[in-house]
């Protein structure tokens, strides 16, 4: 009963805390998480510089197994970075450019803001 509470009470904390900060502020993070391994910096600039690409080609193109490819997908196209199409047997991947458009524009924003510093850090 206890550990049922307190479970309880961290997941509203969880989820209380990411209320308290914009809705753009939420994306830019969950675009940054999509974005934290270098295999899917890798699917992103490859399906940057194609139409559309199909996951055997992914595949073919890094260094890594089938699932581990399938699994980076998924958190691409779950951060809304990518789509899919079914063709077939086969899953077509693209970049979603309504959604790449918004990502492009909030870390832009947040990268174009000129830090001026007035004392010494640390």
């Amino acid at each position: 009963m206890l550990k049922s509470y307190i479970c309880d009470k961290l997941r509203r904390m969880a989820f209380a805390k990411t209320e308290e900060f914009s809705v753009k502020d939420n994306k830019i993070a969950v675009y940054a998480k999509a974005l934290s391994h270098p295999a899917r910096v890798a699917i992103i600039k490859m399906l940057l510089n194609r139409k559309t690409c199909v996951c055997g080609d992914i595949v073919d193109e890094l260094p890594l197994s089938q699932s581990t490819v399938s699994q980076h997908l998924k958190e691409l196209k779950s951060a809304g970075l990518i789509q899919g199409e079914i063709d077939g047997a086969r899953i077509c991947y693209c970049i979603n450019p309504e959604e790449w458009g918004k990502a492009k524009s909030y870390f832009l924003d947040l990268l174009n803001v000129d830090f001026q510093s007035t004392k010494k850090c640390c």
